[in-house]
């Protein structure tokens, strides 16, 4: 009898890693594919994005509605309440033999709490980084301890995940999942992506994506604020924005992105999503990655482009020296932009190396989980280094 593996996503950002992870589940006779759509996927006004999955090839199982038209505190944590209510019913119907979960979000959280009471043994990937800079940081290492089987980046993130109280045996080293897309999945050509996206590509070009930093002291607006005035210094750049995610402040920042593209119609676009095939074609012809958004991290150095990374939000993840860090204020971003034009820093590029690998995380853990036992998973006792020496 096939194990049914029950993938649950609820960003456009977070499908993108899990999307051939779900290919191989789907492709294998030993599995059956569920997958449980949620978040913003289901949200009009954050681009529907479920459309994409099904787009894909792939039949959505349950969807479970929890976004609130609010983005305050308040709002974010019914939203959670909603979200882990959904969970329970889709679950109880479901009755999947395992959960894969991936990251840090809040809905991420909150299907991890409904399978550990449901008693559904979790697959989390992407745990035992950190992004200090954001409320995520604390929900990863949460669902990592709500978690059954870990599968992760780095070697460091290995041992923290043991670290946090895991055992050795259940933590498996894999690789970055984002890198999968790029090498398994055909992108669009310069004049295919300029006709997909209705724009011709400047002398010079930007992705930006910038994502409320929920643990910072500034206010999201005055920090999109800073990084609207330096981009809008620049000359003959064309700006091409995706919006924040469901975040506390982030529709706020998409109306202000909204407004400065609107008054600037010829050099910045807006795009509530690209999806995958065109976010990533984009990086095959852009100059560099803005923002605060973990691809600037863990997909772009593979295509060889600089990112200049603003404010604490990916603060803590390893990081290739294509990466330009520098805080949310307008000078330090206009410094950073400056340097990623340089001879030297573009010089610099050519010799970049991804740490997150070179692809095929998502083959490391079909291999595994074809093998790994998944009766006896629930029960799992606190690692002690301590006691282990």
């Amino acid at each position: 009898m096939s194990r049914k593996i029950c993938v649950l996503t609820g960003t456009r950002a977070e499908y993108g890693l899990l999307r051939w992870l779900m290919e191989d589940v789907k492709a294998d006779p030993a599995f059956e594919l569920q997958i449980v759509a949620t978040g913003a996927h289901l949200s009009p006004e954050f681009g529907l994005t479920y459309r994409e999955i099904e787009a894909d090839g792939f039949h959505i199982d349950r969807k479970v509605e929890m976004l609130l038209s609010s983005d305050s505190a308040v709002g974010i944590t019914k939203s959670m309440g909603l979200g882990l209510s959904g969970c329970a019913d889709a679950f109880a119907e479901l009755r999947p033999d395992l959960l894969v979960l991936l990251g840090d979000r809040f809905e991420t959280f909150v299907a991890a709490a409904a399978a550990l009471v449901a008693k559904i043994p979790v697959a989390h990937l992407h745990g035992g980084e950190l992004t200090e800079g954001a409320i995520d940081d604390a929900f990863r290492h949460a669902i990592t301890k709500m978690s059954h089987l870990h599968f992760v980046a780095l070697d460091s993130y290995h041992r923290r995940v043991i670290q946090l109280g895991e055992s050795p045996d259940r933590v498996f080293t894999v690789g970055g999942l984002g890198i999968d897309g790029i090498f398994r999945q055909p992108l669009l050509d310069k004049k295919e992506l300029e006709d997909s996206l209705g724009l011709r590509f400047a002398k010079r070009n930007l992705l930006v994506t910038f994502h409320p930093a929920t643990l910072e002291n500034a206010s999201p607006m005055t920090q999109m604020d800073e990084l609207l005035f330096a981009l809008d210094a620049l000359d003959e750049t064309l700006l091409i924005f995706t919006i924040p995610n469901a975040d506390m402040d982030g529709r706020a920042m998409i109306s202000m992105i909204q407004a400065f593209v609107a008054a600037r119609p010829r050099r910045a676009k807006v795009f509530a999503s690209l999806g995958q095939q065109r976010y990533l074609s984009c990086m095959q012809f852009v100059d560099g990655v803005v923002g605060n958004s973990s691809s600037g991290i863990l997909e772009a150095p593979s295509f060889r482009i600089g990112t200049v990374d603003i404010g604490d939000r990916q603060r803590g993840r390893l990081k290739a020296d294509s990466i330009i860090e520098c805080a949310p204020n307008r000078a330090e971003i206009s410094s950073a932009l400056k340097k990623l034009y340089t001879s030297s820093f573009q010089a610099q590029l050519k010799q970049v190396k991804n740490p997150y690998g070179d692809g095929g995380a998502s083959k490391k853990i079909i291999e595994i989980l074809q093998k790994h036992p998944l009766d006896a998973l629930l029960m799992k006792r606190f690692y002690d280094q301590v006691d282990s020496e």
